[in-house]
């Protein structure tokens, strides 16, 4: 079995993400030896429906590890997801080259499509065609990143030929990271990025064949698949007694669950962090914000890397 590298999600959903919490959960899973911590983006709730409660209220997830990179010093800060339709090129690359620089180095950057018509209309992008802009988004990005000087003539993106400076800390620059269950958008991280990172919803039975797939889609493009990383956002509910058979994976108390990691990384699974926003008893505006703190140190505790 590989070794199976530990995160943590910041507090960033919710009641519990206030600035004390994200500096308290950062500094004390860097402590612990967690080796990475992560964001998400959601920009808006619709005022009818229901995405759940924690899409109701979510902190800018690049200011969130900003601020995160000045209080930690080796975590790695990971963003799972932003959605590129949502930016010009241009602009991601230098909030993300900026964000490189102020942490070190440590940026793992990860980039989704985006899925809700409501966001689409709020930023005045048309939804359709969002993968082929997608690809092209991370065209033009890596050419900002990687080229002295950059010219990039797209069907969506243009620019004129010009110096973007300074490029990243990381080359040739910080990995991209692709999100998406869709069998589309895994082909699309196997041909395309530096690795993949589950929705918080991915059925982790079936996680072995949902990797092969994506490294059938390296080899098909002459990469090399076992330089991919491969990383579950997982959402834990532990529990003191052991649960039943037909239990869903991380669900259980602390042994079911470490025998978890276990398997993940037997079936290929490079990275997993635990992330708590998306329990609903956590990650909502009405949740009891010292109720969460105590749960996630609960859970740091228990985890920590080496225990």
């Amino acid at each position: 079995m590989s070794r199976l590298r530990l995160g943590f999600g910041l507090p960033v959903s919710g009641s519990w993400a206030g600035p004390a919490n994200l500096v308290r959960i950062a500094r004390r899973a860097e402590e612990l030896g967690y080796e990475s911590l992560w964001t998400f983006q959601r920009l808006l709730h619709p005022a009818e429906g229901d995405w759940g409660p924690m899409y109701r209220a979510v902190q800018d997830p690049i200011v969130t590890l900003a601020h995160v990179a000045a209080v930690t010093e080796r975590a790695r800060l990971g963003i799972a997801v932003v959605n590129a339709p949502f930016y010009s090129p241009i602009l991601l690359a230098k909030q993300l080259t900026t964000l490189d620089e102020l942490s070190g180095g440590r940026l793992d950057a990860g980039l989704g499509l985006g899925w809700a018509e409501e966001e689409f209309a709020a930023v005045g992008v048309d939804p359709a065609r969002r993968g082929a802009r997608t690809e092209e988004f991370i065209a033009c990005l890596k050419a900002i990143w990687t080229e002295p000087v950059v010219s990039f003539d797209g069907e969506f993106y243009r620019m004129p030929a010009v110096r973007v400076d300074p490029k990243p800390v990381q080359r040739p620059h910080p990995p991209l990271l692709l999100g998406g269950a869709a069998e589309r958008a895994l082909r699309r991280a196997g041909r395309l990025a530096d690795g993949w990172i589950s929705v918080s919803r991915h059925d982790l039975r079936t996680i072995g064949a949902d990797l092969e797939l994506i490294r059938g889609a390296a080899r098909d493009a002459s990469r090399d698949p076992d330089r991919l990383r491969f990383i579950i956002r997982g959402v834990p509910s532990l529990t003191d007694e052991p649960a039943g058979a037909d239990r869903r994976p991380l669900h259980g108390n602390a042994d079911q669950i470490r025998a978890d990691f276990h398997r993940l990384a037997d079936a290929g699974v490079t990275e997993l962090f635990l992330d708590l926003n998306f329990d609903p008893e956590v990650g909502s505006p009405d949740a009891d914000p010292a109720a969460s703190m105590r749960r996630a140190e609960h859970l740091l505790q228990t985890f920590a890397p080496g225990t």
